[in-house]
Protein backbone atom coordinates (compact mmCIF):
# COMPACT_ATOMS: atom_id res chain seq x y z
CA UNK A 1 0.00 0.00 0.00
CA UNK A 2 1.87 3.22 -0.61
CA UNK A 3 0.50 5.94 1.61
CA UNK A 4 -1.00 9.30 0.38
CA UNK A 5 1.76 11.64 -1.23
CA UNK A 6 1.62 15.32 0.61
CA UNK A 7 3.70 17.21 -1.84
CA UNK A 8 5.92 20.56 0.32
CA UNK A 9 4.24 23.13 -2.58
CA UNK A 10 7.32 25.08 -1.72
CA UNK A 11 9.55 22.38 -3.28
CA UNK A 12 7.62 22.33 -5.94
CA UNK A 13 9.41 24.68 -8.43
CA UNK A 14 12.23 22.26 -8.24
CA UNK A 15 10.31 18.62 -8.23
CA UNK A 16 7.45 19.57 -10.39
CA UNK A 17 7.42 20.08 -14.12
CA UNK A 18 3.92 22.27 -14.29
CA UNK A 19 5.81 25.51 -13.01
CA UNK A 20 8.76 25.09 -15.74
CA UNK A 21 5.87 24.68 -18.09
CA UNK A 22 3.92 27.52 -17.21
CA UNK A 23 7.33 29.84 -17.00
CA UNK A 24 7.56 28.65 -20.89
CA UNK A 25 4.31 29.77 -21.32
CA UNK A 26 3.90 32.75 -19.75
CA UNK A 27 0.26 34.46 -19.59
CA UNK A 28 -2.88 34.29 -22.06
CA UNK A 29 -1.56 35.89 -24.70
CA UNK A 30 1.22 32.87 -24.97
CA UNK A 31 -1.83 30.98 -25.47
CA UNK A 32 -3.65 32.91 -28.07
CA UNK A 33 -0.28 33.04 -30.24
CA UNK A 34 0.33 29.74 -30.26
CA UNK A 35 -3.14 29.03 -31.39
CA UNK A 36 -2.65 31.41 -34.11
CA UNK A 37 0.27 28.90 -34.88
CA UNK A 38 -1.83 25.91 -34.84
CA UNK A 39 -3.92 27.82 -36.96
CA UNK A 40 -1.29 27.74 -39.75
CA UNK A 41 0.18 31.78 -38.84
CA UNK A 42 3.86 32.11 -39.30
CA UNK A 43 4.68 35.68 -39.65
CA UNK A 44 4.77 38.57 -37.13
CA UNK A 45 2.54 40.96 -39.14
CA UNK A 46 -0.25 37.92 -39.05
CA UNK A 47 0.20 37.16 -35.87
CA UNK A 48 -0.07 40.86 -34.98
CA UNK A 49 -2.99 41.90 -37.27
CA UNK A 50 -5.27 38.32 -35.98
CA UNK A 51 -4.46 38.99 -32.52
CA UNK A 52 -4.25 42.74 -31.88
CA UNK A 53 -1.19 42.48 -29.84
CA UNK A 54 0.82 45.53 -28.68
CA UNK A 55 4.09 44.94 -31.00
CA UNK A 56 6.19 45.08 -28.08
CA UNK A 57 4.73 42.37 -26.19
CA UNK A 58 4.49 40.00 -29.46
CA UNK A 59 7.91 39.91 -29.79
CA UNK A 60 8.95 39.09 -26.37
CA UNK A 61 6.47 35.96 -26.22
CA UNK A 62 7.52 35.05 -29.73
CA UNK A 63 11.53 35.57 -28.65
CA UNK A 64 10.34 33.21 -25.59
CA UNK A 65 8.98 30.52 -27.63
CA UNK A 66 11.73 30.71 -29.25
CA UNK A 67 14.29 30.44 -26.87
CA UNK A 68 12.27 27.65 -25.33
CA UNK A 69 12.29 25.43 -28.56
CA UNK A 70 8.33 25.49 -28.46
CA UNK A 71 8.59 27.70 -32.35
CA UNK A 72 11.66 27.91 -34.74
CA UNK A 73 12.50 31.44 -36.06
CA UNK A 74 13.80 31.51 -39.42
CA UNK A 75 14.27 32.95 -42.73
CA UNK A 76 11.96 32.89 -45.47
CA UNK A 77 13.56 31.08 -48.57
CA UNK A 78 12.41 33.16 -51.23
CA UNK A 79 13.37 36.42 -49.56
CA UNK A 80 15.98 36.26 -46.55
CA UNK A 81 14.86 39.23 -44.93
CA UNK A 82 11.67 37.75 -44.22
CA UNK A 83 10.76 35.57 -40.83
CA UNK A 84 8.74 33.10 -39.67
CA UNK A 85 7.71 31.51 -37.01
CA UNK A 86 7.13 27.82 -37.31
CA UNK A 87 6.00 24.97 -34.47
CA UNK A 88 8.43 22.70 -33.63
CA UNK A 89 7.91 19.03 -32.64
CA UNK A 90 8.06 20.33 -28.85
CA UNK A 91 5.53 22.86 -29.96
CA UNK A 92 2.91 20.69 -31.79
CA UNK A 93 3.26 18.62 -28.16
CA UNK A 94 1.30 21.45 -26.67
CA UNK A 95 -1.72 20.43 -29.28
CA UNK A 96 -3.77 17.97 -26.27
CA UNK A 97 -2.96 20.41 -23.99
CA UNK A 98 -4.17 23.69 -26.03
CA UNK A 99 -7.26 21.25 -27.05
CA UNK A 100 -7.90 20.41 -23.66
CA UNK A 101 -8.26 24.13 -21.94
CA UNK A 102 -10.53 24.95 -24.99
CA UNK A 103 -13.14 22.33 -23.86
CA UNK A 104 -12.52 23.20 -20.04
CA UNK A 105 -13.45 26.64 -20.91
CA UNK A 106 -16.21 26.06 -23.41
CA UNK A 107 -17.51 23.48 -20.40
CA UNK A 108 -17.04 25.67 -17.21
CA UNK A 109 -16.26 29.19 -18.10
CA UNK A 110 -18.66 30.32 -21.26
CA UNK A 111 -20.87 27.42 -21.31
CA UNK A 112 -20.71 27.48 -25.68
CA UNK A 113 -19.42 25.53 -27.66
CA UNK A 114 -16.48 27.35 -29.37
CA UNK A 115 -16.15 27.66 -33.24
CA UNK A 116 -14.67 26.45 -35.32
CA UNK A 117 -14.78 23.39 -34.24
CA UNK A 118 -11.44 20.93 -34.69
CA UNK A 119 -12.49 18.20 -36.48
CA UNK A 120 -11.09 14.59 -37.49
CA UNK A 121 -9.88 15.40 -41.17
CA UNK A 122 -10.32 11.46 -42.43
CA UNK A 123 -14.02 11.73 -41.20
CA UNK A 124 -15.08 15.53 -40.65
CA UNK A 125 -16.03 14.72 -37.25
CA UNK A 126 -15.67 16.44 -34.40
CA UNK A 127 -12.59 15.43 -31.85
CA UNK A 128 -13.73 13.29 -28.74
CA UNK A 129 -13.03 15.62 -25.13
CA UNK A 130 -9.46 14.92 -23.86
CA UNK A 131 -9.99 12.39 -21.27
CA UNK A 132 -6.82 11.09 -19.05
CA UNK A 133 -6.34 7.41 -19.89
CA UNK A 134 -5.03 4.73 -17.79
CA UNK A 135 -1.87 2.61 -19.34
CA UNK A 136 -4.58 -0.13 -20.86
CA UNK A 137 -6.52 2.94 -22.53
CA UNK A 138 -9.18 2.49 -20.48
CA UNK A 139 -11.07 5.69 -19.49
CA UNK A 140 -10.18 7.07 -15.55
CA UNK A 141 -12.00 9.57 -13.65
CA UNK A 142 -11.22 11.59 -10.65
CA UNK A 143 -11.75 8.67 -8.10
CA UNK A 144 -9.41 6.37 -10.68
CA UNK A 145 -6.65 8.49 -9.56
CA UNK A 146 -3.86 9.06 -7.05
CA UNK A 147 -0.47 10.32 -6.61
CA UNK A 148 2.68 8.38 -5.55
CA UNK A 149 6.04 8.93 -5.40
CA UNK A 150 8.45 7.65 -8.05
CA UNK A 151 10.78 5.75 -5.78
CA UNK A 152 7.41 3.58 -3.96
CA UNK A 153 6.00 3.06 -7.78
CA UNK A 154 9.50 2.12 -8.97
CA UNK A 155 10.11 -0.32 -5.77
CA UNK A 156 6.06 -1.92 -6.37
CA UNK A 157 7.08 -2.97 -10.13
CA UNK A 158 10.33 -4.32 -8.27
CA UNK A 159 8.79 -6.09 -6.05
CA UNK A 160 6.30 -7.72 -9.02
CA UNK A 161 9.59 -9.29 -10.85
Amino acid sequence: MVAKVREQLRELVTTCSLPAALEAMGERWAFLILRAAFNGYHHFEEFQSELGIARNILANRLARFVEHGILERRAMADDRRKIEYRLTDKGHALLPTMVALRQWGERWETGVPADPVLVDTRDGKPIRSVRVLSHDGRELEKEDLKWVLREDLERAAGDLR
